[in-house]
């Protein structure tokens, strides 16, 4: 498992006074970014001129998060040919209590939009079966 710390910003926020739904995707995609950069894999995308394409997203919310809340994101990632999936929890830091869920599905593309298989290096690196 994989965790990602964060702080809620105040411009992160609606007009109710916690964070606007859309910014929950933020929360997460940098997650995936961080894994991928601890990992040492970011420099792959460039090397052999790939994309990482999300191609679904599920979602649900469970409570409001405001200002200054200290949350963490917790990911487990899998293999479910072709895809690379990211389950996502996120959690008031250090507890158990539960923010948000989300599954991310996204696929190894090149920029002429061809899929690929997950390579190699991503399999042996994130320990996937």
């Amino acid at each position: 498992m994989y965790i990602y710390n964060l702080n809620v910003r105040g411009y992160e926020l609606d007009s109710f006074g916690h964070v606007n739904n859309s910014v929950y995707l933020n929360y997460f995609e940098q997650a995936r970014w961080e894994i991928l950069q601890e990992m040492g894999l970011i420099d792959y995308f460039t090397e052999n001129n790939m994309l990482l394409v999300v191609t679904e997203i599920q979602i649900r919310y469970s409570r409001e998060v405001k200002h200054f809340d200290k949350l963490e994101v917790r990911t487990i990632i899998r293999k479910e040919a072709p895809y690379l999936v990211f389950d996502h929890r996120m959690y008031f830091s250090g507890t158990t209590i539960k923010v948000c869920t989300c599954q991310v599905k996204s696929l190894f593309t090149d920029r002429e939009k061809i899929k690929y298989d997950i390579p190699e290096i991503f399999i042996a690196k994130l320990k996937l079966k």
